[in-house]
């Protein structure tokens, strides 16, 4: 059974697909050899809510380990999401389960780090709540945003 842990946990890491379209960047530190270390702006559709879409900056370590894909990211990250169109909440996401939903996942370090968007929803306001934050399998960052759209009759 310990054989086939590190393969397996590798191809997890490497397996899921990038959700995110990149919409833009800013260098924020100049790299003499490598890629400039940077801020990202990238967006998604919640994958479970037609008509929300999720817009995410995020810090970006660049240089050489950063264009091999070694380097560990900051947990420094931004979170907006918007009504975009006419949303149909599921009985799952009505039932508003305290844990939320994870509806965005990112590989911020070469194994173990991860960016995530976790999805709530508040009953008493009709609206989605969306946390963004890192974790890591050690230890993770008390860094977050977060952001929340009122579901409104869409014209």
């Amino acid at each position: 059974m310990k054989n086939n842990f590190i393969p397996c946990l590798l191809f997890l890491c490497f397996s899921a697909p990038a959700l995110a379209e990149k919409v833009g960047s800013v260098d924020t530190e100049f790299k003499w050899l490598g890629p400039d270390s940077k801020i990202v702006i990238e967006y998604f559709d919640d994958p479970d809510v037609a008509g929300i879409t999720c817009y995410i900056s995020r810090a970006v370590t660049g240089g050489i380990s950063g264009a091999v894909g070694v380097a560990e990211d900051t947990s420094d990250a931004s979170l907006a999401c918007y009504q975009t169109g006419a949303v149909t909440l599921s009985d799952k996401i009505k039932s508003g389960k305290s844990d939320g939903d994870n509806v965005f996942k990112k590989r911020t370090s070469l194994i173990f780090k991860s960016m995530q968007v976790v999805r709530f929803y508040d009953k008493a306001h009709n609206a989605l709540v969306y946390l963004v934050y890192s974790d890591r399998v050690l230890k993770g960052s008390p860094k977050n945003s977060v952001t929340a759209v009122p579901i409104q009759a869409w014209r």
